[in-house]
Formats: structure tokens, C-alpha cells, sequence
């Protein structure tokens, strides 16, 4: 992992907020609540535990919580349910006044560890003498600020997977080629959607230091990151195939994290708030079979009774990272405010170029 914001040591919670019951857990977080008011504002990624959501001022994807972060300015504490590309999001994001808090900084993202900074570099270099100044870096939000600070040095520019196929839109009318952080899978099903062949799409591996790919370089237009959600690659051409099987008119949605041959064997693909709006307007009766996080299928679930839902992977776990933020972690973030516990701290030389990244995106998507 990328330690390039200024993290204090990584302290383990006490014993006694293990020791707290529930009902003790919750109350202290509505009397911390009640007590700081505006000053303090608590985000909760969609992928959170219910026990932690239904605390959260606002749900939803990471870049939605890091604006509405920046955007409460009374906000002096901002305790981000989430992980911690997140919570670093949020920091470059909030201002110098706000205080980034992540109640347990175990909680990470496998998909944006699959790219440090040091592994880009040396690829740049690599990739670079191959096919000179013809490549325009894009990331996924789900990286590192480190990354983000890359791209924006090199000016490339973040992307949701939302607005993904507008940003490579706009990275095709800057340069012939695009290298594609951290998601492989989230990359080549956007180059899809926009007519690039998968002939056209080579991938680099950061282990072996090597470009993955049969023919002529010259061919290349997208140069796919290899990394992928630990989540979103467990769903299977299998799993659609069982579905399909046992329920015949069951509508198959997934996330574009999931692999390609997934995506194109399911009704529809989407970002998350994709997926959660397909499934409000969804009319009563209807079946739907859901490729994303457990804890939102979930949730889905409990919110829709007049529809029948379930995971498209049965063994499917919720995101272990995601699921590190509990209601003892949250309430122990919220009794240390004042302290120097779990802050997320971005330098002000990493944070300035990952804006530029995060500017570019909201200029252009």
C-alpha cells in the first residue's frame, strides 16, 4: 500500500468499545451527534454495513461523499464510512480546516493496492519509450492519491465508473492512446462500449514488468492496468449461466467492475447508483439478479419486498475492507475526534496534482 499521506501510527481500538452492547454503541453515537450538530458530518459508502449506515448523513459512492464532505463547510469533522482512496479523496477535497477521520485504517481497497506509485512510474517510463508521447493516463477514482497525483502530473484526468465512457471519449480526443488505472476490467468494458476492439487493448502487468500482448504494438489503443475488484471478479459466466437456469425471467444486473464475458452475458451494467436506480424504478413483481456488493444486495433486499432479488453469486461475501468499519470503530473515531487517531492527511505536493486529475474530470464528464 501507498503510505504517501502523513498517517499517524495505525493504533488498535481499546478493549472496552468491544465490550459495548449494541444499544450502548448506538446511543453514543446519537449523543455525539446531538452534541457537535453540523460540526460534525459522518459519509457512509453504500458498500457499509447497515449497522454503520444508519448513521451516516449522507450514503453513496466515494467521489458523491468526498463533494458533499467539501461542500458542508461547517463541517469540522468529517468521519468517512468508507475506505481509505476515500477518505483521502475527501481530504484533497475538504479544506485545510477540516479534519479526515477513517475509524479503522486497516480498511483499504485491494483494487487500488494493485497500483503503487512506484510500479506507474517505472511503467510510464517503459511505455513511454515504446510509444512515445502518444498515451493520455486515466484512474478510476478507486486509487490511490498517489495515483491520482500521476495522472494529474501527466494531464490525465480521474474517472467514475459512471462517467467512464465520456472521459475516455475526451482522452481519444487528446492523445491515440490511453493507459487505463487500476481496473483492467472497468477499462476494457468502457473501450468496448465506445466500438475499441479487444485486439486493440493490450495489458500491462505491474509484477512482471512486462505489456501483455500478441501483434503489432502500433495496433494498441488501450493499454488496460492489470488489477480488478477482489468483489466484482468473483461474479462467473457460470453464475449467469445457474441463474438464467433457475429463473428464467430474472433480469441480470451488474457493476462494469465485473470481467467482460460477465458483462455481456447480463441484461444491463452500471455504476452503482445505476444499479440502485434500475432497481427503484423497477415495477412490482419483478425478479432481478444483482453482481455487486453484498451489503448493498442486501440492503436492496430489505428496501424492495414488492420485488424478488437476490445475488447473482449465492456464496457471494460482503467487501472484508468495507466491513471493517463497525459500530465500534465508529464510536471510537468519534470519541478521539480531538486526538490524533486513524486522520487522514494527504501532502499538500500529492494533493495538488490529484485535484488537477479530479478537475479534469468534473470539466470534461
Amino acid at each position: 500500500m501507498d503510505i504517501l499521506a502523513s498517517l499517524q501510527e495505525n493504533k488498535m481500538i481499546p478493549e472496552k468499545y468491544k465490550q459495548m452492547t449494541r444499544e450502548e454503541l448506538e446511543n453514543r453515537v446519537i449523543e455525539v451527534k446531538k452534541q457537535l450538530g453540523s460540526r460534525l458530518f459522518i459519509p457512509g459508502h453504500h458498500y457499509q454495513k447497515d449497522e454503520v449506515v444508519q448513521f451516516a448523513d449522507a450514503t453513496g459512492d466515494s467521489l458523491q461523499l468526498a463533494q458533499l464532505s467539501a461542500e458542508n463547510k461547517e463541517a469540522e469533522f468529517i468521519v468517512f464510512c468508507g475506505v481509505h482512496f476515500m477518505a483521502e479523496t475527501a481530504d484533497i477535497l475538504t479544506s485545510d480546516q477540516q479534519k479526515v477521520i477513517l475509524p479503522d485504517m486497516r480498511a483499504g481497497c485491494s483494487m487500488a493496492d494493485m497500483a503503487d506509485i512506484q510500479q506507474t512510474e517505472r511503467a510510464w517510463e517503459t511505455l513511454e519509450g515504446i510509444f512515445g508521447d502518444t498515451i493520455l493516463p486515466l484512474t478510476y477514482v478507486n486509487s490511490t492519491a498517489a495515483i491520482k497525483s500521476f495522472v494529474g502530473a501527466n494531464g490525465g484526468a480521474t474517472v467514475t465508473s459512471s462517467n467512464a465512457e465520456k472521459m475516455v471519449k475526451w482522452a481519444f480526443e487528446m492523445k491515440e492512446r490511453i493507459l487505463f488505472l487500476p481496473d483492467q476490467h472497468l477499462g476494457r468494458n468502457t473501450a468496448v462500449n465506445l466500438g475499441v476492439g479487444l485486439d486493440e487493448m493490450a495489458i500491462w502487468n505491474p509484477i512482471n514488468h512486462e505489456l501483455e500482448y500478441e501483434g503489432d504494438f502500433s495496433k494498441i489503443k488501450v493499454i488496460l492496468w492489470k488489477g480488478h475488484c477482489s468483489v466484482h471478479e468473483n461474479f462467473t459466466v457460470q453464475n449467469v449461466h445457474d441463474t438464467r437456469s433457475q429463473y428464467p425471467d430474472m433480469k441480470i444486473i451488474v457493476h462494469p467492475e465485473c470481467r467482460r464475458e460477465v458483462v455481456e452475458l447480463a441484461d444491463m451494467a452500471g455504476s452503482t447508483s445505476y444499479i440502485i436506480n434500475a432497481i427503484e424504478k423497477a415495477e412490482p413483481g419483478t425478479a432481478w439478479a444483482i453482481g455487486t456488493e453484498m451489503n448493498l444486495v442486501n440492503r436492496l433486499i430489505q428496501n424492495h419486498p414488492d420485488k424478488k432479488i437476490i445475488s447473482l453469486n449465492p456464496h457471494m461475501c460482503p467487501c472484508l475492507t468495507m466491513n471493517r468499519i463497525d459500530l465500534p470503530h465508529l464510536v471510537w473515531s468519534l470519541d478521539t475526534l480531538e486526538e490524533t487517531n486513524n486522520i487522514i492527511k494527504v501532502s499538500p505536493e500529492i494533493a495538488k496534482n490529484a485535484k488537477l486529475a479530479l478537475e479534469q474530470m468534473l470539466i470534461h464528464s
